[in-house]
């Protein structure tokens, strides 16, 4: 069983993974290199999955983790939590829209949607990991 003080750290992962899969999977389609692409962005979908799962057990169990950040970086964080939080919502469907056109063989339907898809999925991402940076490393509540 995984302890609950380690899902952040694992979530953060998981996001680097995702990150890294739809980088990865972009590069694979620029080449036209179709089965690889496919591999990384089934992958990216599946760590964004267990992602979700992990984030929401977290946050069920602990609720919410106060950012102890002080001065410039206040305001700096928050408008990165806002962007992430409100992409994050966004990108759920989008995600779903994308694969389910890609599954059904609409590779043209998959392409024009795929184009806002990957960045903002891109954003959330990274910008996951940041958040976690900052909650957890660079700006920890006092223990």
């Amino acid at each position: 069983m995984i302890a609950l003080e380690n899902l952040p750290s694992i979530n953060a992962a998981l996001n680097t993974l995702s990150a890294t899969l739809l980088a990865s999977g972009f590069c694979f389609i620029k080449r036209k290199n179709i089965p690889a692409h496919r591999a990384c962005m089934l992958g990216a979908v599946a760590s964004s999955t267990i992602f979700l799962i992990g984030y929401l057990t977290y946050h069920f169990n602990v609720g919410t983790t106060r950012f102890q950040g002080e001065g410039v970086v206040r305001p700096m964080y928050f408008a990165l939590l806002l962007t992430h939080t409100i992409l994050a919502v966004a990108i759920v469907p989008l995600v779903v829209t994308t694969l389910y056109r890609a599954l059904g063989s609409r590779f043209e339907a998959h392409k024009r949607i795929a184009r806002w898809t990957l960045p903002l999925w891109l954003y959330v991402s990274v910008t996951g990991v940041l958040v976690y940076f900052m909650l957890y490393h660079w700006f920890p509540g006092k223990t």
